[in-house]
């Protein structure tokens, strides 16, 4: 078992900045994959960046490229989202998720581990 649990999130202003963790522990040697998607009210479950076990592989929906980073510290079992130029139309609930293959990035049933979530508003 693998548990996810998340940090960081919160409320700001449009054009601001915040920074998501998800720190892993357990069996983390199975995670290959670790990703973030979010859900908004009234909307699907949607992509939002994946990142391999090396951290070399990265994958973005077009909505957040050039806008959010993903990184990973192996040694802290930690994922990090780092979101920068934020729209109101990014808030959503954020959650982290974990899994063992190397494919399928943008697939939430690529992952078989999920955080607890945590809101992200972004005011006009």
């Amino acid at each position: 078992q693998v548990q996810l649990v998340q940090s960081g999130g919160g409320l700001v202003q449009a054009g601001g900045s915040l920074r998501l963790s998800c720190a892993a522990s357990g069996r983390t040697f199975t995670i290959y994959t670790m990703g973030w998607f979010r859900q908004a009210p009234g909307k699907e479950r949607e992509f939002v960046a994946a990142i391999g076990r090396s951290g070399g592989n990265t994958y973005y929906a077009d909505s957040v490229k050039g806008r959010f980073t993903i990184s990973r510290d192996n040694a802290k079992n930690t994922l990090y989202l780092q979101m920068d130029s934020l729209k109101p139309d990014d808030t959503a609930v954020y959650v982290c998720a974990a899994g063992p293959s190397p494919f399928g990035a943008a697939i939430a049933t690529s992952y078989n581990y999920w955080g607890q979530g945590t809101q992200v508003t972004v005011s006009s």
